[in-house]
């Protein structure tokens, strides 16, 4: 009996050994025991952007604020007008090189026509004069015939039809010799004209539009 208690009395012991060593095995979840990690991350990340943004407050109203400078805008506004000024005097150079090419455009169309009217009429001016020569050499007592008449009438509407595009007569006889309208071929002696002076036409001259067309062939006094 005695040995039986004995060794119920050790395995007591050694229960109470065993949870002792257990217990004290086992960390207390007091002050001892760690936080939690995502926590700790969390609460420091929010401490350093607190941090960061006072520290930006602290600089921004340590620093003035910046003003746009007046000078930037004048000078896109120089800018601005000068680009202006290039392209309204570009606009006027072109203009003036337009209104010279229309008017040397026409200038040349005016001068082709009166070239172009020029070599007509004086293919025109042959038939004239044989008009002329053919009426002059009609008999006075001829004169009243049909044919004649006719032939006068046909003379006289060609040369108002050549009046009216700027055709006319130099007007030679009795008029001081000028070389710009005249073509002098002979000289003669008249007592009733002055020296220099056209005494005969011997073929009439033309202008077209105060242009010589054909100069009159005359015979000037001595």
């Amino acid at each position: 009996m005695a040995e039986n208690q004995k060794d119920i009395q050790e395995q007591e012991v050694r229960t109470e050994e065993a949870v002792e060593q257990e217990t004290s095995g086992q960390p207390e979840e007091a002050a001892g025991q760690p936080e939690d990690p995502e926590q700790t991350e969390d609460s420091s990340q929010e401490e350093t952007g607190t941090e960061e943004a006072a520290a930006k407050e602290e600089a921004a109203e340590g620093q003035p604020e910046k003003k746009k400078s007046p000078f930037k805008k004048k000078e896109k506004k120089d800018k601005a007008a000068e680009q202006i000024a290039e392209l309204n005097d570009k606009v006027k150079r072109q203009m003036a090189e337009f209104d010279n090419f229309r008017k040397r455009t026409e200038r040349e169309k005016s001068q082709m026509f009166e070239i172009g009217a020029k070599s007509v009429i004086e293919k025109i001016l042959p038939v004239i004069d044989n008009f002329e020569r053919g009426l002059g050499a009609v008999p006075e007592e001829s004169r009243e015939d049909g044919f004649v008449q006719g032939m006068d009438k046909i003379y006289k509407q060609l040369m108002t039809e050549l009046e009216s595009l700027g055709v006319k007569p130099i007007e030679a006889v009795g008029r001081e010799f000028d070389p710009d309208f005249h073509n002098a071929v002979m000289q003669v002696e008249n007592d009733e004209l002055e020296s220099g002076t056209v005494a005969q036409e011997l073929q009439k001259g033309y202008l077209y539009r105060d242009s010589v067309v054909r100069h009159s062939m005359v015979a000037v006094v001595q």
